[in-house]
């Protein structure tokens, strides 16, 4: 089968595109320098790729993406790198065949992993993005709460979210070391071996870490795409156009296709307009006009959520709609 002969709408992943974007990973973050994260892309098969390139240890985002790992028998080293209460699924990690480590920035998320059986952690510190973490002051006082709760202080974390996507590289390293800055203070209360980090905009400006918690480099989208990263769009999705009017045309994959916080889908050859519920509208240069049935390629703004949509992932050899499909990987990490 073809890429142009699937069912749409159909992600897509290029081979060689994603065996360049895992070896040129891992020659810059070899082994344990890095720690793939698998909420980009939810898929064992991905995560055993990932791992033949030397990459032991993962980091994930919701229990579902690690019990599906541990499952898969790629627990060596798991870290649940988000905050969680839930008493249900703490103890369904405990139970598990795998060494996991959880996040926590608080006595009360402190607490909910001693209960719930859960015996190492990683203090989750603010270093500039308003999400998670606490205070790089309040590091030492949870770290001591979770010793004398029975936990083993690891280390610990912090992402410079709001810093992986500036497009000036300098200015990108600059605030990168100013959020590292906290992030080092408070391991030196703290204390551990790990200080773990980072993403997929920041894998090569950021010494200071133990680890990288980098996910989407292995499948890209647009939005790292335009900050000159080292690595190749290797996802995309295939569509049908389904309707062509003089000035646009319309294709069967929307919102409920593409993950659109990082804005539209770039359309290969032409123009997105806008997408709705189930329909990408596009066009392309004056003259130009698909036809009804016609298959195009779109590659995503925000791999994470567009993947999260899809039960399925196609890998494909070859150019365009031409590539031969050559496996086909479950999106099995789905879910929370």
């Amino acid at each position: 089968m073809q890429v142009g002969e699937l069912s749409t709408p159909a992600l897509v992943v290029d081979q060689e595109a994603f065996a360049f974007n895992l070896a040129t990973m891992a020659a810059a973050r070899p082994g344990r320098a890095l720690r793939p994260h698998v909420k980009a892309h939810k898929c064992t098969a991905i995560a055993r790729a990932q791992r033949a390139a030397g990459h032991t240890a993962f980091c994930a985002a919701t229990p579902r993406e690690l019990i599906g790992l541990a499952r898969a028998g790629l627990g060596d080293d798991l870290l649940l790198a988000n905050e969680c209460l839930d008493e249900s699924r703490l103890r369904a990690l405990a139970a598990l065949d795998a060494r996991i480590t959880v996040a926590v920035d608080s006595e009360a998320t402190i607490n909910a992993a001693a209960r719930d059986g859960i015996g190492e952690c990683l203090i989750d510190i603010n270093v500039g993005l308003p999400r998670c973490g606490c205070a790089p002051d309040d590091a030492g006082r949870l770290a001591d709460h979770a010793r004398a709760r029975g936990l083993v202080v690891r280390g610990v974390m912090g992402y410079e979210g709001h810093v992986v996507g500036l497009e000036d590289p300098e200015d990108r390293r600059s605030r990168c070391e100013i959020s590292m800055t906290g992030l080092l203070d408070a391991h030196s209360v703290v204390g551990g071996e790990v200080i773990s980090g980072g993403g997929t905009g920041t894998f090569d400006l950021n010494p200071w870490v133990t680890e990288i918690q980098a996910g989407s480099y292995v499948l890209m989208d647009t939005a790292y795409g335009a900050i000159g990263l080292p690595f190749r769009p290797a996802l995309r999705a295939v569509a049908t156009v389904i309707s062509v009017s003089e000035k646009f045309a319309v294709a069967d994959s929307g919102l409920k296709a593409f993950g659109m916080d990082h804005g539209n889908p770039k359309v290969e050859g032409g123009e997105v307009l806008f997408c709705s519920d189930e329909h990408v509208t596009f066009r392309r240069p004056r003259g130009e006009r698909p036809h009804v049935g016609e298959r195009v390629l779109l590659q995503p703004a925000h791999v994470d959520p567009t993947v999260a949509y899809h039960e399925t992932m196609w890998l494909a050899s070859g150019p365009g709609l031409a590539a031969r499909i050559v496996d086909e990987w479950a999106v099995d990490l789905r879910g929370w």
